[in-house]
């Protein structure tokens, strides 16, 4: 584990690969019980001094599938470092004609369409049982936060970019897109948005007790939209560079904050809100748990794990 500990964690989505205006400070690619993050991991520093660890989702050059991202190698890693809180960004596509493509969305809900093939827990072939919920799959107390400091840097940018919030993301199977039929069912469900990236991502950072919220860039229209063309990669990559830059612009712009309010002794209850919940998660122990497994899951929850075989059950 690092000695150093980054309070801030970034996750970067299709074309954020990296942050602007901080100063390089070094990589690190810690081995985690569950392999190796998606890519070392960049600790940079703002002017200020405060520290960020960044990932890029999918890799250097985006080269990993988003069925294939190490998601739990990621937030344990994360963990590791000492990080409290993830701000993750990922492009996405609207189920709503008022969620234009460009548009910026702060998502509350997520209703998940992945078939199971994206280890989606910590707990997972071990001996140890967790049933966690999940009813608010973000950290209500950041996306809050998180809500007036985003609009204020998209009205200070000019563009006109509109802030949705309280919104529903579907995550689906990739790597192809909707079909026609499917993106209407989406619709009749409730969903605003759809991408592949935030499961089993916010599943884990749940499991892992990090304060974890979306910023979420709408990059086109999926499907739905009957007289117009399907969704296609070439008309994503049209609007995903603005919203790169933009998201940069917001990640610079408010990072500073977000130190500060972690660290405020009269506010830091905001981001430790998901600390201690796992507690009542955690199935009670019994002689057929193994203690490999018990080692294995102190990497991410030291305070429940990190006893012997003679230790009394806390979980």
């Amino acid at each position: 584990m690092s000695e150093e500990k980054v309070l801030i964690g970034v996750i970067g989505g299709s074309g954020l690969y990296h942050l602007d205006n901080l100063t390089f400070v070094k990589k690190v690619n810690p081995k985690t019980p569950w392999g190796y993050p998606s890519a070392p991991i960049v600790i940079s520093s703002l002017p200020s001094g405060t520290l960020v660890a960044f990932i890029a989702r999918h890799g250097i050059g985006h080269t990993i599938h988003p069925s294939d991202v190490p998601s739990r190698a990621n937030i344990a890693a994360f963990k590791s470092l000492g990080v409290r809180a993830i701000l993750a960004f990922s492009a996405v596509g609207s189920l709503r004609e008022e969620i234009s493509p460009g548009s910026f969305v702060l998502p509350n809900q997520i209703i998940d369409r992945t078939k199971g093939i994206r280890p989606a827990s910590f707990f997972e072939g071990t001996s140890i049982v967790a049933h966690t919920g999940f009813g608010d799959p973000f950290s209500n107390g950041f996306v809050k936060w998180l809500e007036p400091r985003v609009a204020g840097v998209l009205e200070q940018e000019g563009r006109g970019i509109k802030l949705f919030t309280d919104k529903c993301v579907v995550v689906m199977e990739g790597p192809q897109f909707s079909t026609r039929a499917e993106s209407l069912m989406y619709r009749q469900w409730g969903g605003d948005l759809i991408n592949m990236s935030t499961l089993p991502e916010a599943k884990l950072a749940r499991e892992a007790e990090l304060s974890y919220a979306l910023i979420a860039t709408a990059t086109d229209y999926d499907s739905w939209r009957e007289q117009e063309e399907a969704v296609t990669a070439a008309e994503v990559f049209k609007t995903l560079k603005a919203n790169a830059d933009t998201s940069r612009l917001v990640a610079e712009t408010i990072l500073d904050d977000l130190q500060a309010a972690i660290t405020d002794p009269n506010n830091g209850h905001i981001f430790l809100e998901e600390v201690g919940k796992m507690k009542f998660s955690i199935m009670p122990r019994s002689v057929k748990q193994k203690q490999e497994d018990r080692d294995k899951l102190a990497f991410v929850l030291p305070d429940y794990f990190s006893g012997t075989e003679n230790d009394e059950v806390t979980a």
